[in-house]
Protein backbone atom coordinates (compact mmCIF):
# COMPACT_ATOMS: atom_id res chain seq x y z
CA UNK A 1 0.00 0.00 0.00
CA UNK A 2 1.13 3.37 -0.49
CA UNK A 3 2.05 5.62 1.56
CA UNK A 4 1.43 8.70 -0.07
CA UNK A 5 -2.47 7.21 -2.37
CA UNK A 6 -5.27 9.68 -0.26
CA UNK A 7 -7.29 6.47 -0.62
CA UNK A 8 -6.34 3.25 1.33
CA UNK A 9 -6.17 0.69 -1.04
CA UNK A 10 -7.82 -2.72 -0.76
CA UNK A 11 -6.25 -6.03 -0.89
CA UNK A 12 -7.86 -9.23 -1.71
CA UNK A 13 -5.86 -12.03 0.62
CA UNK A 14 -6.49 -15.25 2.44
CA UNK A 15 -7.76 -14.33 6.64
CA UNK A 16 -4.88 -16.20 8.01
CA UNK A 17 -2.41 -14.44 5.39
CA UNK A 18 -3.85 -10.72 6.43
CA UNK A 19 -3.85 -11.28 10.45
CA UNK A 20 -0.07 -12.07 9.72
CA UNK A 21 0.29 -8.95 7.82
CA UNK A 22 -1.94 -6.84 9.90
CA UNK A 23 0.62 -8.10 12.78
CA UNK A 24 3.39 -6.87 10.94
CA UNK A 25 1.61 -3.64 10.69
CA UNK A 26 0.98 -3.03 14.23
CA UNK A 27 5.00 -3.66 15.26
CA UNK A 28 5.30 -7.07 15.73
CA UNK A 29 8.71 -8.17 14.98
CA UNK A 30 8.99 -11.52 16.23
CA UNK A 31 7.05 -14.73 15.50
CA UNK A 32 7.46 -18.60 17.14
CA UNK A 33 5.31 -21.05 15.99
CA UNK A 34 4.84 -24.56 14.93
CA UNK A 35 2.76 -25.41 11.60
CA UNK A 36 -1.09 -26.96 12.07
CA UNK A 37 -4.02 -26.62 9.96
CA UNK A 38 -5.45 -24.57 9.28
CA UNK A 39 -3.35 -21.94 10.43
CA UNK A 40 -0.37 -22.49 8.46
CA UNK A 41 -0.59 -19.59 5.88
CA UNK A 42 0.30 -17.56 9.27
CA UNK A 43 3.73 -18.86 9.70
CA UNK A 44 4.77 -19.32 5.91
CA UNK A 45 3.23 -15.78 5.24
CA UNK A 46 5.71 -14.61 8.83
CA UNK A 47 8.82 -16.70 6.93
CA UNK A 48 8.99 -14.39 4.29
CA UNK A 49 7.69 -10.90 5.65
CA UNK A 50 9.49 -10.57 8.86
CA UNK A 51 13.22 -11.38 7.12
CA UNK A 52 12.16 -8.61 5.10
CA UNK A 53 11.46 -5.99 7.51
CA UNK A 54 14.87 -7.25 10.14
CA UNK A 55 12.41 -9.03 12.15
CA UNK A 56 13.12 -13.06 13.49
CA UNK A 57 11.07 -16.23 12.58
CA UNK A 58 11.42 -19.49 14.19
CA UNK A 59 9.71 -22.34 13.43
CA UNK A 60 10.02 -23.99 17.04
CA UNK A 61 10.38 -27.78 17.40
CA UNK A 62 6.73 -27.66 19.20
CA UNK A 63 3.85 -25.68 20.35
CA UNK A 64 5.58 -25.87 23.39
CA UNK A 65 8.84 -24.56 22.47
CA UNK A 66 7.34 -21.69 20.83
CA UNK A 67 5.24 -20.15 23.97
CA UNK A 68 8.19 -20.66 26.27
CA UNK A 69 10.06 -18.40 23.25
CA UNK A 70 7.23 -15.78 22.75
CA UNK A 71 7.54 -15.54 26.79
CA UNK A 72 11.70 -14.38 25.87
CA UNK A 73 10.47 -12.11 23.14
CA UNK A 74 8.06 -10.85 25.30
CA UNK A 75 9.76 -10.27 28.50
CA UNK A 76 12.68 -8.16 26.50
CA UNK A 77 10.08 -5.83 24.94
CA UNK A 78 9.46 -7.07 21.46
CA UNK A 79 5.77 -7.23 19.91
CA UNK A 80 5.44 -11.12 19.76
CA UNK A 81 2.95 -13.66 18.62
CA UNK A 82 2.53 -17.02 17.72
CA UNK A 83 -0.74 -18.74 16.09
CA UNK A 84 -2.06 -22.44 16.51
CA UNK A 85 -5.27 -24.40 16.01
CA UNK A 86 -7.07 -26.00 18.78
CA UNK A 87 -4.39 -29.14 20.19
CA UNK A 88 -1.66 -26.65 19.31
CA UNK A 89 -2.83 -24.26 21.34
CA UNK A 90 -4.02 -26.65 24.75
CA UNK A 91 0.17 -27.59 24.39
CA UNK A 92 0.65 -23.51 24.95
CA UNK A 93 -1.38 -23.82 28.50
CA UNK A 94 1.46 -24.21 30.92
CA UNK A 95 3.32 -21.49 29.37
CA UNK A 96 0.33 -18.97 28.63
CA UNK A 97 -0.02 -19.06 32.56
CA UNK A 98 3.50 -18.38 33.01
CA UNK A 99 3.30 -15.46 30.73
CA UNK A 100 -0.11 -14.25 32.57
CA UNK A 101 2.25 -14.33 35.89
CA UNK A 102 5.00 -12.93 34.78
CA UNK A 103 2.77 -10.04 32.87
CA UNK A 104 4.33 -10.28 29.67
CA UNK A 105 2.13 -8.69 26.84
CA UNK A 106 2.19 -11.27 23.68
CA UNK A 107 -0.75 -11.84 21.38
CA UNK A 108 -1.56 -15.36 20.36
CA UNK A 109 -4.31 -16.21 17.55
CA UNK A 110 -6.09 -19.61 17.99
CA UNK A 111 -7.72 -20.73 14.13
CA UNK A 112 -9.87 -23.09 16.16
CA UNK A 113 -11.04 -26.82 14.24
CA UNK A 114 -13.07 -29.43 15.06
CA UNK A 115 -12.00 -31.83 18.29
CA UNK A 116 -11.95 -33.02 20.59
CA UNK A 117 -8.55 -35.03 20.12
CA UNK A 118 -7.41 -34.09 16.45
CA UNK A 119 -10.64 -34.03 15.29
CA UNK A 120 -10.60 -32.87 11.88
CA UNK A 121 -9.82 -29.56 10.09
CA UNK A 122 -13.13 -28.29 9.83
CA UNK A 123 -14.17 -24.74 11.26
CA UNK A 124 -14.84 -24.76 14.78
CA UNK A 125 -15.84 -23.14 17.71
CA UNK A 126 -15.60 -25.26 20.52
CA UNK A 127 -12.45 -24.17 21.86
CA UNK A 128 -14.62 -21.21 23.54
CA UNK A 129 -14.44 -22.95 27.47
CA UNK A 130 -10.50 -23.09 26.83
CA UNK A 131 -10.01 -19.82 25.37
CA UNK A 132 -12.80 -17.86 27.62
CA UNK A 133 -12.50 -19.87 31.24
CA UNK A 134 -8.88 -19.37 32.33
CA UNK A 135 -6.37 -20.51 28.96
CA UNK A 136 -3.56 -22.75 31.52
CA UNK A 137 -3.60 -23.28 35.33
CA UNK A 138 -4.19 -20.59 38.10
CA UNK A 139 -6.72 -17.65 39.03
CA UNK A 140 -5.77 -15.50 35.52
CA UNK A 141 -7.16 -14.31 32.62
CA UNK A 142 -6.63 -12.93 29.45
CA UNK A 143 -8.59 -10.58 26.37
CA UNK A 144 -10.30 -12.94 23.79
CA UNK A 145 -11.45 -11.09 20.68
CA UNK A 146 -13.68 -12.72 17.97
CA UNK A 147 -13.71 -11.49 14.66
CA UNK A 148 -16.47 -12.26 12.41
CA UNK A 149 -14.96 -10.95 8.70
CA UNK A 150 -11.82 -10.44 7.67
CA UNK A 151 -11.82 -6.50 7.80
CA UNK A 152 -12.17 -6.79 11.44
CA UNK A 153 -9.70 -9.34 11.94
CA UNK A 154 -7.08 -7.01 10.63
CA UNK A 155 -8.54 -4.43 13.01
CA UNK A 156 -8.48 -6.22 15.77
CA UNK A 157 -5.08 -7.70 15.59
CA UNK A 158 -3.40 -4.05 16.03
CA UNK A 159 -6.15 -3.67 18.88
CA UNK A 160 -4.69 -6.87 20.35
CA UNK A 161 -1.28 -5.84 20.65
CA UNK A 162 -1.87 -2.45 21.84
CA UNK A 163 -4.56 -4.04 24.81
CA UNK A 164 -1.40 -6.85 25.49
CA UNK A 165 1.13 -3.46 26.15
CA UNK A 166 -2.22 -1.39 27.87
CA UNK A 167 -2.44 -4.58 30.63
CA UNK A 168 1.06 -6.36 30.25
CA UNK A 169 -0.99 -9.57 29.79
CA UNK A 170 -1.44 -12.17 26.92
CA UNK A 171 -4.36 -11.13 24.64
CA UNK A 172 -5.98 -13.77 22.34
CA UNK A 173 -7.65 -13.48 19.40
CA UNK A 174 -9.73 -16.88 18.01
CA UNK A 175 -11.45 -17.82 14.88
CA UNK A 176 -12.33 -20.76 13.28
CA UNK A 177 -10.91 -22.27 9.93
CA UNK A 178 -13.38 -20.23 8.00
CA UNK A 179 -12.25 -17.03 8.75
CA UNK A 180 -8.80 -18.53 7.98
CA UNK A 181 -9.17 -20.12 4.65
CA UNK A 182 -12.00 -17.32 3.32
CA UNK A 183 -10.45 -14.45 0.62
CA UNK A 184 -11.89 -10.89 1.24
CA UNK A 185 -10.68 -7.72 0.48
CA UNK A 186 -9.15 -5.56 3.34
CA UNK A 187 -7.63 -2.28 4.02
CA UNK A 188 -4.47 -2.03 5.88
CA UNK A 189 -3.87 0.39 8.27
CA UNK A 190 -0.18 2.59 7.87
CA UNK A 191 2.46 0.76 9.63
CA UNK A 192 3.36 1.28 13.43
CA UNK A 193 6.46 3.48 13.95
CA UNK A 194 6.14 4.36 17.69
CA UNK A 195 5.50 1.87 20.15
CA UNK A 196 4.98 2.13 24.12
CA UNK A 197 8.37 2.28 26.00
CA UNK A 198 8.89 -0.99 28.28
CA UNK A 199 10.90 0.28 31.26
CA UNK A 200 10.21 -3.16 32.23
CA UNK A 201 11.49 -5.60 29.91
CA UNK A 202 14.85 -6.86 30.09
CA UNK A 203 16.86 -5.02 27.89
CA UNK A 204 20.01 -4.86 29.87
CA UNK A 205 20.84 -2.58 33.07
CA UNK A 206 22.04 0.86 32.91
CA UNK A 207 23.46 2.15 36.10
CA UNK A 208 20.59 4.35 36.77
CA UNK A 209 17.85 1.66 37.51
CA UNK A 210 17.52 -1.72 39.26
CA UNK A 211 17.47 -5.20 37.45
CA UNK A 212 14.53 -5.82 35.75
CA UNK A 213 13.32 -9.52 36.84
CA UNK A 214 10.58 -11.31 34.52
CA UNK A 215 9.44 -14.13 36.76
CA UNK A 216 6.11 -16.01 38.05
CA UNK A 217 7.76 -18.09 40.69
CA UNK A 218 6.92 -16.67 43.87
CA UNK A 219 7.53 -19.31 46.86
CA UNK A 220 5.91 -16.85 49.54
CA UNK A 221 2.42 -17.60 49.84
CA UNK A 222 1.56 -14.36 51.38
CA UNK A 223 4.02 -12.55 48.53
CA UNK A 224 2.18 -14.87 45.68
CA UNK A 225 -1.55 -14.07 47.31
CA UNK A 226 -0.51 -10.37 46.83
CA UNK A 227 0.58 -10.59 43.45
CA UNK A 228 -2.80 -12.43 42.34
CA UNK A 229 -4.82 -10.26 43.92
CA UNK A 230 -2.94 -7.51 41.94
CA UNK A 231 -3.55 -9.08 38.76
CA UNK A 232 -7.10 -9.79 39.57
CA UNK A 233 -7.58 -5.51 39.46
CA UNK A 234 -6.10 -6.06 36.38
CA UNK A 235 -8.62 -8.40 34.93
CA UNK A 236 -11.06 -6.47 36.51
CA UNK A 237 -10.28 -2.71 34.65
CA UNK A 238 -10.31 -5.09 31.33
CA UNK A 239 -14.12 -6.06 32.46
CA UNK A 240 -15.22 -2.36 33.07
CA UNK A 241 -12.94 -0.48 30.33
CA UNK A 242 -13.04 -3.11 27.35
CA UNK A 243 -16.14 -5.23 26.66
CA UNK A 244 -17.10 -5.10 22.66
CA UNK A 245 -19.91 -6.24 20.89
CA UNK A 246 -22.31 -5.34 18.09
CA UNK A 247 -25.68 -4.97 17.88
CA UNK A 248 -27.71 -5.78 14.16
CA UNK A 249 -31.53 -4.90 13.41
CA UNK A 250 -32.10 -4.50 17.10
CA UNK A 251 -33.95 -1.08 17.22
CA UNK A 252 -37.03 -1.85 17.08
CA UNK A 253 -37.02 -3.93 19.78
CA UNK A 254 -37.41 -7.42 18.27
CA UNK A 255 -38.90 -9.91 20.57
CA UNK A 256 -36.55 -12.32 19.16
CA UNK A 257 -32.45 -12.23 19.73
CA UNK A 258 -29.97 -14.45 17.95
CA UNK A 259 -26.86 -14.82 19.89
CA UNK A 260 -23.90 -15.51 17.95
CA UNK A 261 -19.68 -14.71 17.15
CA UNK A 262 -17.43 -15.00 14.75
CA UNK A 263 -17.84 -16.49 11.38
CA UNK A 264 -21.60 -18.28 12.59
CA UNK A 265 -22.52 -14.40 13.07
CA UNK A 266 -22.16 -13.66 9.54
CA UNK A 267 -24.62 -16.90 8.96
CA UNK A 268 -27.04 -15.44 11.60
CA UNK A 269 -27.21 -11.83 10.33
CA UNK A 270 -28.75 -13.60 6.80
CA UNK A 271 -30.50 -15.84 8.88
CA UNK A 272 -32.03 -12.19 10.66
CA UNK A 273 -32.66 -10.49 6.97
CA UNK A 274 -34.78 -13.59 5.28
CA UNK A 275 -37.02 -14.12 8.98
CA UNK A 276 -37.56 -10.00 8.51
CA UNK A 277 -38.27 -10.42 4.98
CA UNK A 278 -40.98 -13.00 5.94
CA UNK A 279 -42.37 -10.59 8.54
CA UNK A 280 -40.47 -12.39 11.64
CA UNK A 281 -38.65 -9.92 14.14
CA UNK A 282 -35.38 -10.59 14.82
CA UNK A 283 -31.86 -9.28 15.86
CA UNK A 284 -28.53 -10.43 16.27
CA UNK A 285 -26.28 -9.64 19.43
CA UNK A 286 -22.45 -10.41 18.73
CA UNK A 287 -20.47 -10.32 21.58
CA UNK A 288 -16.59 -9.11 19.99
CA UNK A 289 -15.02 -9.91 23.13
CA UNK A 290 -15.87 -13.41 24.51
CA UNK A 291 -13.84 -12.55 27.55
CA UNK A 292 -14.47 -9.96 29.10
CA UNK A 293 -17.88 -10.46 28.48
CA UNK A 294 -20.44 -8.29 27.42
CA UNK A 295 -23.14 -8.80 29.84
CA UNK A 296 -24.52 -5.41 30.50
CA UNK A 297 -25.34 -5.15 26.61
CA UNK A 298 -27.67 -8.71 26.85
CA UNK A 299 -29.05 -7.15 30.50
CA UNK A 300 -29.89 -4.29 28.43
CA UNK A 301 -31.40 -6.32 25.47
CA UNK A 302 -33.19 -8.26 27.97
CA UNK A 303 -35.39 -4.92 28.86
CA UNK A 304 -37.13 -5.68 25.85
CA UNK A 305 -36.66 -8.82 23.85
CA UNK A 306 -38.57 -12.43 24.94
CA UNK A 307 -36.56 -14.92 23.55
CA UNK A 308 -32.50 -15.12 23.36
CA UNK A 309 -31.39 -18.41 20.87
CA UNK A 310 -27.11 -19.00 20.72
CA UNK A 311 -26.47 -20.37 17.45
CA UNK A 312 -22.58 -21.89 17.70
CA UNK A 313 -20.65 -24.20 16.27
CA UNK A 314 -20.45 -26.72 18.92
CA UNK A 315 -22.29 -28.16 21.17
CA UNK A 316 -23.50 -25.07 22.89
CA UNK A 317 -20.53 -23.36 25.06
CA UNK A 318 -21.10 -19.12 24.91
CA UNK A 319 -24.42 -20.24 25.58
CA UNK A 320 -23.42 -20.27 28.91
CA UNK A 321 -22.51 -17.02 29.18
CA UNK A 322 -25.79 -15.74 27.89
CA UNK A 323 -27.49 -17.73 30.59
CA UNK A 324 -25.35 -16.40 33.43
CA UNK A 325 -25.43 -12.85 31.86
CA UNK A 326 -29.52 -12.76 31.95
CA UNK A 327 -29.70 -14.73 35.19
CA UNK A 328 -33.02 -16.33 34.42
CA UNK A 329 -34.58 -13.26 32.88
CA UNK A 330 -35.72 -14.13 29.87
CA UNK A 331 -35.53 -17.88 28.56
CA UNK A 332 -32.52 -19.37 26.53
CA UNK A 333 -32.32 -21.36 23.88
CA UNK A 334 -29.43 -23.09 21.60
CA UNK A 335 -28.87 -24.65 18.33
CA UNK A 336 -25.47 -25.38 17.01
CA UNK A 337 -24.02 -27.45 14.87
CA UNK A 338 -20.17 -29.57 15.47
CA UNK A 339 -17.62 -31.35 13.87
CA UNK A 340 -16.97 -28.72 11.12
CA UNK A 341 -20.21 -29.35 10.04
CA UNK A 342 -21.54 -25.36 8.96
CA UNK A 343 -25.03 -24.74 9.02
CA UNK A 344 -27.12 -22.88 6.32
CA UNK A 345 -29.03 -19.52 6.41
CA UNK A 346 -32.10 -21.78 6.30
CA UNK A 347 -31.12 -24.27 8.88
CA UNK A 348 -30.84 -21.54 11.06
CA UNK A 349 -34.18 -19.89 10.09
CA UNK A 350 -36.08 -23.04 10.59
CA UNK A 351 -35.07 -23.01 14.29
CA UNK A 352 -36.45 -19.64 14.57
CA UNK A 353 -39.65 -20.58 13.08
CA UNK A 354 -39.95 -23.81 15.19
CA UNK A 355 -38.96 -22.23 18.66
CA UNK A 356 -41.01 -18.96 17.96
CA UNK A 357 -44.52 -21.31 16.56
Amino acid sequence: MSSQSPHPQRLLMKGTEAIAEAAIRAGCRSFFGYPITPQNEIPEYMSKRLPQIGGAFVQAESEVAAVNMIYGAGGAGVRVMTSSSSPGVALMAEGFSYLVGAEVPVVIVNVMRGGPGLGGIGPSQSDYFMMTRGFGHGDQRAIVLAPSTLQEAVDLMGLAFDLADKYRNPTLLVGDGLIGQMMEPVTFPEARTELPEKSWATTGKPASRERNVINSLDLSPEGLERHVAKLFDKYARMEREEPRFERFQLDDNPPVCLCAYGTMARIAKSAVQQLRAEGIRVGLLRPITLWPFPTSAFLEQAETTERFICVELSCGQMVEDVRRALAGRRPVDFWGRTGGVVPSVEEIADEVRRLCG
